[in-house]
């Protein structure tokens, strides 16, 4: 690297072992948990997507689900002459249970990059912008995409890092199948069209929101996550074959409204391909552990690069499977 980047490398490790009170970022470290909370938010601030859903420090590596809420309806009445009053409990009794898992986040950047971005006065958040932001992007991939926590990942086989951790619709094809549907009168496909399952892609949604708890089925905050090629499929439908103004009408007001089955459209990056999920956003959680990021900064020469080491104890986590619902293998009908 140039003269000029290693000045702005040095002073970039040089800030991150003050705020973590060390000697040297060359060699792995704890974050202090101050810090790691400031990363966790950078992390969550740098993604529109994160910023809507849970995530939260836990103590322990293992536990329930702990964001605080009712998982089902409280009023009631008791005759007071016959029995006692049996308050609710604050929690879902369908919690998920969480296993924090070390997740290894590094990455290399090489000096011609690093030489680019050391003549602007903003190199050091240009660096951590872009550690940040990948980190983001991967925990997002993970949670759609992730089905098990192999012991060494393989990154060539799995491309959207399903081998990291298991993610939230694994979470539900194994602990609540009940309230995932994958088939239909074609084995293993679900199909939408005038001969298929359901006629629209609106029938479908509207019919799965039966699979959520009875309480939930009517929530103001509901959404539905959905494949954008599925989406692609319904806007070009209505807009190619608005031909007289009944279909116009319909592809405006699908296009300025972004429902289905009446329902929020919710843009979520890497959702799996012909599925849609019914759930609120804050059903979903990224937990990490406090105190368990790692990290170490470093120089590689011998790569021609600088190489940042960080590794966390974290899982994806439902905080009430009453609350949602999956459709997977979602095809257009014969």
């Amino acid at each position: 690297m140039r003269n000029e980047t290693r000045l702005a490398f040095n002073g970039f490790t040089k800030q991150i072992a003050a705020i973590n009170s060390v000697g040297s970022v060359a060699e792995k470290f704890t974050v202090t948990p101050s810090v790691q909370q400031k990363l966790e938010t950078a992390i969550q601030e740098s993604s529109a997507f994160l910023k809507k859903i849970n995530v939260l420090g836990v103590d322990e590596k293992d536990g329930e689900a702990i964001v605080l809420g009712v998982g089902s309806t409280i009023a009631g009445r008791t005759d007071t002459n016959q029995a006692a009053r049996n308050p609710r409990g604050v929690g879902s009794l369908k919690n998920d249970t969480y296993s924090c898992k070390k997740t290894d986040f590094d990455t290399a950047i090489p000096y011609a990059l690093l030489d680019a971005w050391a003549k602007f006065p903003d190199f050091q958040a240009r660096l951590s912008g872009a550690i940040v932001e990948r980190q983001a992007l991967d925990r997002i991939m993970i949670g759609f995409n992730g089905t098990s926590a192999a012991a060494t990942t393989d990154r060539a086989t799995n491309q959207l890092l399903q081998d990291v951790n298991v993610g939230w619709l694994e979470k539900y094809r194994t602990k609540a199948p009940e309230r995932v549907l994958n088939s239909g009168k074609v084995a293993g496909k679900v199909t939408i069209g005038p001969n298929g399952d359901y006629k629209t892609l609106d029938g479908l949604v509207y019919d799965a929101i039966q699979l959520l708890d009875p309480w939930h089925r009517k929530r103001p905050d509901l959404v539905v996550l959905v494949d954008r090629n599925l989406l692609h499929a319904k806007f070009l439908a209505n807009i190619e074959g608005a031909a007289d103004n009944e279909n116009e009408l319909a592809a405006a007001r699908i296009l300025a409204n972004g429902t289905l089955g009446g329902l929020p459209i919710e843009d979520a990056p890497f959702f799996i391909d012909g599925g849609i999920m019914i759930t609120t956003l804050k059903n979903l959680s990224i937990y990490f552990q406090i105190s368990s990021r790692r990290r170490m900064t470093r120089d590689e020469p011998e790569r021609d690069r600088i190489a940042d080491y960080q590794s966390s104890n974290e899982d994806y986590v439902i905080e009430d499977f009453g609350l949602g619902a999956l459709v997977e293998n979602i095809e257009e009908a014969a």
